[in-house]
Formats: structure tokens, C-alpha cells, sequence
């Protein structure tokens, strides 16, 4: 089998490109930037930008099926660039992959599409969209998500991953941006009653992708679904940051602050970004402060079901993976 993977050149892209290629798979990749360490691996890189139908189309062409992994991630900025990236780039993908006669596409989407900034505890697919964001990426991606459901027909079979909190050694998102306000001092925790959260391991969530393909078809159970993805393992939110800083040999977090006082600086913090016209993030955004404050975790009963689906990677073994790739290998030159 052919597959094109969009974003192959970030993280979890990436995973899932190796992993097609282990199986055996021949792999294209579709990215903006240029990756060698891909083409080194045998996969073919087309660079290209998801704004560009025509790229896209000439991505698509000759493949068997699409696994679109690329997207505009982030909780702050302009929100037409998030559009364009996740909305209409995935709108481009879907043309791109009827033109080809491409019958198989699994969607990367987030459980953000979900998530109104209350608690959600153990809640399975059938919990309705948000109806309220806080910010243009789960915004955005919801909009993708329904779109790509909704193409799925007799002729193309589509299906949505969810994954939450995706994590492990290479990392470039969570783990870099906690160990960096831990060194800075600058890293607290909420206070008030525990909240606990889904992960999933990198390699995991790889695998839930090759699952997916392997599984969807025209009419296939799975085919216009949605499907949440994680260790099946929730835990606390400020064990699993303390954990991160125990394997990076930092002391863990002790300091916290109320709930609201999160939200709350969030919000003076993006005000005060918005009206200064500052284009970087700020050190918390809204997003970011609902994400830490409330319970996110999920029944992922139907990817077992209808995927085939097993997390092999607790967050134990996860955590050794992880302190043995921040722990500097030995030099046993006796020179």
C-alpha cells in the first residue's frame, strides 16, 4: 500500500511514517518544511503548503490511501491562518483525494473539539461538539473533524483519531514547555480538588493510526466515526507534570494557585497580548489555563471495538522510555 502522510516531518506524522514503513508500507510524505532524516528512512517528500489545492492534488495522486496528520496547532494567534491550515487545507484533501480515487483517509483530530472548558469524565463519542471554544485551533478543528465525517460516502471511506495528550522521548510540544518554566521557576500548579487526564504514548498513537487504516473501508463500522485514543490509564494532572520533571531529574512543583486565578491571568495576559499587538504567545493563554483546570478523560471502549485497538505503553514504562532518552549516554572511551 501507498500512503501520503500530511505533516510527516512533526511528531506524530512522523511516528506514524516510520510505522508505515516498518510494516512494510511504501510512504509519501507532504510537508512545508524539508526533512532529510525522511528521505534517509525511504520515505518520498513532497514539500508543499495544505493552502495550495493544486499541490495537494499532485500529493494525493497515485496513492492508496491519505493519513492527514499536518495542522496549524497551538492555542494563540491569527485565526484566519488557523482556517486556513485546518479548514481549508483539510477541505483541499478531501477533494484531492476523490480526484485520485482514493477510497481510505483518516483524519488526526484532537478531543479539544469536545472540550467548553468544563470537566469531562469518562465521557465516550457520543458527547456532543463544543459549542464554545477558547481558542481558533479546537475551533478550527472541530470544523475539520465534521467535514471530514461528513464526506464519507460510497466512495470514500473517512474516519477521525482523537488523540489526547500525545507524549514521549522527541516531544516538541508539552514536555520542552514544562521543563523550561520548571528551570525558569516560572511552572505552578492548580490548587482545588485533583483533575485527572488522558495521555497516550507517541508510539501508541502511531499505532492507532495503522489500526484505523487497516480497519476503514467503504461501509466499514468505523467509516464517518470519530474516536478517541489514549493509554486508557487517566491520572492526575500534576502527578503526570511532576512525573515529566522526576525524569528529567528536576524537583517537582509544589506551588499552586486557585483555579480561577489561572483562567484569570490567562485572559489579562491574552487582553494585554491583543491590545500591545504582540504576535508571540503569551506565558498562558486561556486555552492552555482550561486545559490544566478541568478533568479530560475519555472511554476509548469503541477504538477498541471497532479499530482493533490495544495501548501498549503504560505511563510507567513511558516514563523509564523517557528518562533514559533525557539521561546522557556514559562515554566508555578509556582514552
Amino acid at each position: 500500500m501507498k500512503v501520503l502522510v500530511t505533516g510527516a516531518g512533526g511528531y506524530l506524522g512522523g511516528a506514524v511514517a516510520r510505522g508505515l514503513l516498518a510494516r512494510g508500507d511504501a510512504v509519501r510524505s507532504f510537508s512545508r518544511g524539508d526533512y532529510p532524516a525522511l528521505r534517509a528512512a525511504g520515505v518520498e517528500t513532497i514539500r508543499g503548503d495544505l493552502s495550495d489545492e493544486d499541490a495537494v492534488r499532485r500529493a494525493v495522486a497515485g496513492c492508496d490511501a491519505v493519513v492527514h496528520a499536518a495542522a496549524n496547532v497551538g492555542g494563540w494567534g491569527d485565526e484566519s491562518a488557523y482556517v486556513r491550515a485546518n479548514v481549508e487545507g483539510t477541505d483541499h484533501v478531501v477533494r484531492a483525494c476523490r480526484a485520485a480515487g482514493v477510497s481510505r483517509l483518516v483524519f488526526t483530530s484532537t478531543p479539544s473539539v469536545v472540550h467548553d472548558g468544563r470537566d469531562l469524565e469518562g465521557v465516550d463519542e457520543s458527547v456532543p461538539y463544543a459549542t464554545r471554544f477558547s481558542a481558533a485551533y479546537p475551533r478550527t478543528k472541530a470544523t475539520a473533524e465534521r467535514r471530514v465525517r461528513a464526506a464519507n460516502d460510497d466512495a470514500l471511506a473517512t474516519v477521525a483519531l482523537r488523540p489526547h495528550l500525545v507524549w514521549g522521548p522527541g516531544d516538541p510540544h508539552l514536555i520542552p514547555r514544562t521543563l523550561e518554566r520548571a528551570r525558569k521557576g516560572r511552572l505552578r500548579l492548580p490548587g482545588g480538588p485533583p483533575k485527572w487526564v488522558d495521555h497516550v504514548f507517541i508510539d501508541d498513537a502511531a499505532r492507532a493510526h495503522l489500526d484505523a487504516l487497516d480497519h476503514l473501508d467503504i461501509g466499514a463500522r468505523c467509516a464517518g466515526r470519530a474516536y478517541f485514543i489514549s493509554a486508557g490509564e487517566p491520572v492526575r494532572t500534576d502527578v503526570l507534570i511532576n512525573a515529566i520533571l522526576t525524569a528529567h531529574d528536576l524537583p517537582p512543583v509544589t506551588s499552586r494557585l486557585p483555579p480561577a486565578a489561572f483562567v484569570a491571568a490567562a485572559r489579562v495576559a491574552e487582553a494585554t497580548y491583543r491590545r500591545l499587538r504582540r504576535r508571540e504567545e503569551p506565558p498562558i493563554t486561556v486555552f492552555a489555563a482550561e486545559q490544566l483546570t478541568t478533568s479530560h478523560y475519555f472511554d476509548i471502549t469503541a477504538a477498541r471495538r471497532d479499530l482493533g485497538y490495544a495501548p501498549q505503553v503504560t505511563l510507567a514504562s513511558g516514563l523509564t522510555r523517557l528518562r533514559r532518552a533525557a539521561t546522557p549516554t556514559p562515554c566508555t572511551d578509556p582514552s
